[in-house]
Order: C-alpha cells, then structure tokens, then sequence
C-alpha cells in the first residue's frame, strides 16, 4: 500500500532530512509532501535543495512555500537580500549558496519557482505552510502572503473547546471546509512539546528543527511519526535559528 508523508519544516538541516528519509525508505508509490520552509538556520540549505530535487526523482514529492524559502527565491532572483531575512538565518542560506556555480543557482530558482502555496489531495486534506483567513478557504485567499504567514488558523485551532460538535454554529467555518489540515510554520516547541500538535482537525507537524527540535515526517495513515535526532547535535558547533 502507497504512502504519504507530512514533513514539517526544516530549516537547512539536510543531515535531519537524510535521517528521516532513510528511515522511511520511499517507494515510487509513495508520496512526500512537504511544508516549507527548506533554508534559512543549519548550514546546509543548497544541500536539502539539492537533495529534495533528487528525491522527486525518485517518488511523488509535493514542495511548498514557506516564508523563508520567498525570501530566499528572492534573492536568487536577484532581489537585495533583506535585513530582516538575515537576521532570520538567510545569512547561512546565503553562505551556502556561495560554493555553487551560477548554473546551478538558476536550478535552485527554478525549483523554488515551482513550488506551491498549498495543495489538497484525494481525501480532502489541506496541506498549507501557516494557513488562511477566507472563510471560503484558501482559493479565495485575498492577500496570498496568508499563505507563508498567517498564524490565527492555528491559534484559533488552539482555543477550541473539544467538545464542540462540527455541526454547531460555533464551530470555524474555515474548519468544516477539510478534513484535515496539515501546517508548519510555528513551531510546537513554542508550546513545550517536541512531537507534531493536534488541535480540531489542524495537525501542526514543525516540531522546532530549527531551533532545538527534531525533524518530524507523519504517516498521514497511521498519524506515526518519524524524527530525527535533535539537529542541533547533528551540527555541533552551529547554532541554528538559536540566535
């Protein structure tokens, strides 16, 4: 039977992301679907590119955008790199990206030109980097930057009562329109925990790699999660997003 997978995000930790796939073992069958944010933190962000780029050779590998890698597209375009995205890890991104060869480079932009700002699959589930305000849902999003940014589906997942029926006025329109939702963006160990967060029918799968967290991959089946080993181990020496 196929599989598919949620990856929170990663945050240049391509020694994280080498774990947890090898720990999968993907077969053609299966089916990756990634959060964003792949740069900005460890030191490796080309490296996870690259290495994502190779894996959708080898399964169904659905990519989308989280804020840092816009920012990251950005200046690979050509943009100044901003302030504010060094400050937030792009100065590792940047580093990086330094030892590659101007052809590969124009790959890269490509492949983060391809990605996508959210994708729903065969069973109505939502897979979205942060989320979105539209009652209507995500196609009727009007400012798209929701999409990398937006923190109030989560926290408005956070504050619900469980014992609220689907079918109460009370209940989050934005809710009743998926059967599930998978996001990234805020890490859970924001809230003390180290493992992917359920709240409604929203499941939270960045589980803090870059910080002092783990790397997380989910079985969208069986809600069994994959880690890492802590990737500040991983990257002695380095500090991360721990800044």
């Amino acid at each position: 039977m196929s599989r598919t997978f949620a990856i929170g995000d990663i945050h240049g930790a391509y020694k994280a992301l080498h774990q947890i796939i090898e720990k999968i073992h993907p077969l053609p069958g299966d089916r990756l679907i990634f959060l964003g944010d792949y740069v900005d933190g460890w030191s490796q962000s080309a490296e996870t590119i690259a290495y994502m780029m190779e894996l959708e050779q080898r399964c169904t590998c659905i990519f989308l955008r989280g804020n840092h890698d816009a920012w990251c597209e950005s200046w690979l375009a050509g943009e100044p790199a901003s302030d504010l995205w060094l400050q937030h890890g792009g100065k590792a991104t940047v580093a990086s990206y330094e030892k590659l060869t101007p052809e590969v480079r124009k790959a890269h932009l490509a492949f983060y030109r391809r990605m996508r700002q959210f994708y729903t699959d065969e069973h109505n589930r939502l897979y979205i980097h942060a989320g979105f305000a539209s009652m209507h849902g995500p196609d009727y999003e009007r400012y798209q930057y929701n999409y990398m940014w937006d923190r109030t589906l989560w926290e408005m997942a956070l504050s619900l009562d469980p014992k609220l029926s689907t079918t109460d006025i009370r209940y989050p329109k934005r809710l009743r329109l998926f059967s599930e939702i998978f996001i990234g963006h805020t890490p859970t160990i924001n809230y003390g925990q180290f493992m992917p967060m359920h709240a409604g029918n929203v499941w939270n799968v960045d589980t803090g790699a870059g910080f002092n967290g783990k790397l997380t991959a989910m079985d969208l089946r069986t809600k069994e999660c994959i880690q890492s080993d802590t990737v500040q181990y991983l990257y002695p020496g380095e500090k991360g997003r721990n800044t």
